[in-house]
C-alpha cells in the first residue's frame, strides 16, 4: 500500500511530465517555424530566435528525464530520495540559456564588424515571428500552470524562459519592422544583439533563484516564524533552536531543536516530539521532512547552525 508522500510524488511527476511533452511538441513546432522562415527571408534575429526555441526542445527533454528520476524512491545512495535532480537540472537550463544568448551576440557582432551589405528581411519574417509570439504566450502560459500546480521550481523557471522567449520575439518583430521601414539591413543584427543580451539576463535570473536552493537557502522568514509558533503552542516544548529549513522538490525540510522539562522519561519525550512535529505540518503544508531533536530545558550549547527567535529577530531589523 502506498503512502500518501508516494502519491504526491506520483502525482507531480505526471504534472511535470505532461508540462514537458506539451513544451516538446509545441517548441518543436515553433523552431520549424522561425529557423524556415528566418532562413527563407534571410533574419538573423529569427534565426536566432528559432534556435533559442531548438534548446527549449532540449530542456524539456530534460525535464522528462528529470521527472523519471525524482520518481525513484530514496535508496543507500541517496537517502534524502532524488528531488534535488530538478534543482541541478535548472542550474543547467540557466547554462544553457546562457551560451544561447552569448552565441547570439557573437554572431551579430561579427555580422555588423564584417561590413557586408546586409539584406533586407522579408515579409515571411514577420508571419514567422507573429506565429512564435502565439505559441509562446500558450506555453509560457502552460508551463506557469504546471509549475505552480506541481509546485516545480524546474517548471516555473521554465515558465520564466518562455515570458522572456515572447519578449525576445517581440523584439525580433520590432527589429524587422524597423529594418523593412527605414531599408537598413543592419538594424536587424542590431536587434539580435538587443534579444541575446534579453536571453542572457533571463539566464542570470534563474540561475540566482536555483543557486539559493543548491545553498540549501531561500527559505522565507515567514517558514521559520510558522515554525517557532507551532512548538510554542505545544505543551512542555519550547525553546525552539537551531532551526534549519532547506526545500527539497518543492517541499521543505526541517530541523529543529527543542527544550523539555529534564525529569521527562524518554517515551514521554518522545510523545512531546510528536505534538511538536504534528503541530508543524498544521502550520506549514509543503513538508518533505522534519526532524526533531530533543533536549533538556537549561541545555547550554554553542549553536554553529540554525535559527532561533532571537537571531532571526534581530536579522528581520
Amino acid at each position: 500500500m502506498q503512502n500518501n508522500n508516494s502519491i504526491q510524488i506520483e502525482q507531480r511527476t505526471r504534472i511535470i511530465k505532461t508540462a514537458s511533452l506539451t513544451a516538446i511538441f509545441g517548441n518543436t513546432f515553433l523552431a520549424a517555424v522561425k529557423i524556415g522562415t528566418g532562413l527563407y527571408s534571410g533574419s538573423l534575429a529569427v534565426v536566432g530566435d528559432g534556435i533559442d526555441s531548438s534548446i527549449d526542445v532540449l530542456i524539456a527533454v530534460m525535464s522528462l528525464v528529470v521527472a523519471r528520476i525524482i520518481s525513484k524512491p530514496a535508496d543507500a545512495e541517496h537517502p534524502w530520495g532524488h528531488g534535488k535532480a530538478e534543482t541541478v537540472a535548472t542550474a543547467v537550463l540557466s547554462c544553457m540559456l546562457f551560451f544561447a544568448g552569448a552565441q547570439l551576440i557573437l554572431s551579430s557582432v561579427e555580422e555588423i564588424l564584417s561590413g557586408n551589405e546586409r539584406q533586407i528581411p522579408a515579409f515571411m519574417a514577420i508571419v514567422g515571428t507573429v506565429i512564435s509570439i502565439a505559441g509562446k504566450l500558450f506555453l509560457a502560459w502552460s508551463q506557469r500552470y504546471f509549475g505552480k500546480k506541481a509546485n516545480s521550481s524546474m517548471l516555473k523557471a521554465n515558465a520564466k524562459n518562455m515570458t522572456a522567449d515572447v519578449m525576445l520575439s517581440a523584439g525580433v518583430l520590432a527589429g524587422l519592422g524597423l529594418s523593412m521601414i527605414f531599408k537598413i539591413g543592419i538594424i536587424d543584427s542590431c536587434f539580435a544583439i538587443l534579444v541575446g543580451i534579453w536571453v542572457i539576463k533571463s539566464a542570470l535570473s534563474i540561475f540566482n533563484d536555483v543557486n539559493k536552493e543548491l545553498m540549501d537557502g531561500g527559505s522565507e522568514e515567514k517558514y521559520y516564524m510558522r515554525v517557532f509558533d507551532a512548538v510554542n503552542s505545544v505543551e512542555e516544548a519550547g525553546n525552539p533552536h537551531r532551526v534549519r529549513i532547506r526545500p527539497i522538490a518543492g517541499k521543505l525540510a526541517i530541523n529543529v531543536d527543542v527544550e523539555v522539562p529534564p525529569n521527562k522519561t524518554v517515551i514521554e519525550a518522545h510523545w512531546i516530539s510528536h505534538k511538536v512535529e504534528n503541530a508543524i505540518k498544521q502550520k506549514i503544508k509543503n513538508v518533505y521532512d522534519i526532524v526533531v531533536h530533543i533536549e533538556p530545558q537549561g541545555n547550554l550549547e554553542d549553536e554553529v547552525f540554525g535559527l532561533n527567535e532571537d537571531t532571526l529577530n534581530a536579522e528581520s531589523k
